[in-house]
């Protein structure tokens, strides 16, 4: 299976591209918005090297799929949807550069990887972690049906969320394949 393209009202979800190395690596060196990420911000190198296994492991492998994000044409962010040991399942990310925060595109990016989730993967539920003190995240999560399941505590102390959104919750949205 290859990652198919996903269209929202506004947005275009596509695979990446050798192209697409200078905005990835821009999106998660801000850090505002890899604060959020994983383990928090990385060096360059470290994530010029994960753009790297993208194109040469997730894609060639057929992992996962992943997606840059545009709006008109523009990069505007990255988006996942993968399987997870830890909450078990399959699970959400995403990421948004913050010139494009406030404008409701999370929201469209969250309910297009649920909707792929369920329609296309054939899931009964898809999960989300989320750093507790990540309210944007949390609240656009719960406005689209997702659920707190339960709080882990991370190594350094922080805690994260793990959220859940079942496919018999009712529709999760648009995110069609083109």
């Amino acid at each position: 299976m290859t990652t198919p393209a996903l269209h929202t009202a506004r947005l275009r979800l596509a695979p990446y591209t050798p192209d697409d190395e200078e905005d990835f690596v821009a999106l998660f060196q801000d850090t505002r918005v890899s604060r959020w990420m994983g383990e928090g911000p990385r060096s360059e190198t470290e994530d010029r090297a994960l753009f790297g296994r993208i194109l040469s492991r997730v894609y060639a492998q057929d992992l996962f799929d992943v997606w840059a994000v545009r709006h008109e044409g523009r990069f505007v962010g990255h988006a996942e949807i993968k399987p997870s040991a830890d909450p078990g399942g399959h699970e959400i990310v995403y990421a948004l550069a913050a010139t494009a925060w406030g404008q409701g595109f999370g929201t469209e990016i969250a309910q297009a990887l649920t909707g792929y989730g369920f329609d296309a993967l054939g899931l009964t539920e898809v999960h989300a972690t989320v750093a507790a003190d990540n309210t944007a995240s949390l609240t656009l999560l719960g406005r689209i049906g997702f659920r707190h399941v339960r709080d882990t505590v991370e190594e350094d102390g922080s805690t994260t969320r793990i959220l859940t959104r079942s496919a018999a919750s009712g529709a999760a949205g648009t995110g069609q394949p083109r």
